[in-house]
């Protein structure tokens, strides 16, 4: 080595397993459907691959939200290899596209209220545009499990709690929706720790337009508001996230708790935000195994 050359700047764990995350190419969905008008109002589906353990019924509904702090720099494309993956384990993958926040001035985060309009329109459409796309053969929609990733989990876990809104939201649902649960994978699940820990640039700020606007927003918004439900909830988390820290996953853990409602916890040691959407690797299998739990 020439004594002038310069080293590399070591790579942190963080920025290894982002890279490794972002490296796979965007798997093409088995079909499209559009459950609006909107560009951005797309679900695509993945057609399970084999049948689980020689079972013949028709696979269980998994309902993905992709994350990336509600801004419209990422799409459902970066999740479609994870959507594949899942679909080689058996599952019915639904990967929903929705509106994410962009200005004339840069990027923000979430629009309101469209982003909110869309999770909602697509998980009430999930079932009916699933069994069209895919076949009554391939997918069973009585079996649906909610899963996303980081602002992705927060929209699952709040898709889950519409009907603990007050009767005049526009989103509330007069019971239940039709889930085995949902696996929430390093959620923004609670917006005080968040906005605390300025998760994601201020991100839930953005979201719910401003500060002047979070005393009326937040409990709307907020899963850790919104409880109890009564659906099955897994919360998978990286130990060294450093993009959506922990404290914000066990934050919500305990305001379920108070509320008379246990969920569970799967805590990854050394693992960071972005090996759960990641196919590759140890944690993407944790999150395999969680939503088989839920869904068989």
């Amino acid at each position: 080595m020439a004594a002038d050359s310069a080293a590399s700047p070591p790579v942190s764990q963080a920025e290894a397993e982002e890279a490794s995350a972002f490296r796979h190419a965007p798997v093409p969905a088995d079909a499209t459907a559009a459950y609006g008008d909107h560009p951005d109002q797309l679900v695509d589906f993945y057609r399970p691959r084999v049948p689980r353990g020689g079972d013949a019924r028709p696979a269980p509904l998994v309902a993905l939200l992709h994350g990336g702090a509600w801004r419209a720099r990422y799409d459902r494309l970066h999740v479609s290899p994870l959507a594949a993956h899942l679909a080689g384990h058996g599952f019915a993958v639904a990967s929903v596209e929705y509106r994410r926040g962009a200005t004339d001035q840069g990027p923000a985060a979430g629009r309101w209220p469209d982003s909110f309009d869309d999770v909602a329109a697509a998980v009430d459409a999930l079932p009916a545009l699933a069994v069209r796309a895919l076949g009554p053969d391939a997918v069973d929609p009585r079996r649906v499990v909610l899963t996303g990733h980081s602002a992705g989990g927060h929209l699952a876990l709040w898709a889950a709690a519409r009907h603990v809104l007050p009767p005049d939201s526009r989103w509330h649902r007069p019971s239940p929706p039709p889930l085995r649960g949902v696996v929430a994978l390093a959620p923004i699940a609670d917006f005080t720790s968040a906005m605390r820990l300025g998760v994601c640039s201020d991100a839930v700020i953005e979201l719910l337009g401003g500060p002047d606007h979070l005393t009326a927003r937040l409990p709307h918004t907020d899963p850790a508001a919104l409880l109890p439900t009564g659906i099955p909830v897994t919360i998978v988390h990286g130990t060294t996230d450093i993009d959506v820290p922990p404290q914000v996953s066990r934050a919500f853990a305990r305001a379920a708790a108070a509320a008379g409602e246990e969920i569970v916890t799967s805590w990854l040691p050394g693992t960071g935000h972005f090996p759960l959407i990641d196919p590759t690797t140890p944690a993407a299998s944790a999150v395999t195994d969680e939503l088989t739990q839920l869904a068989w």
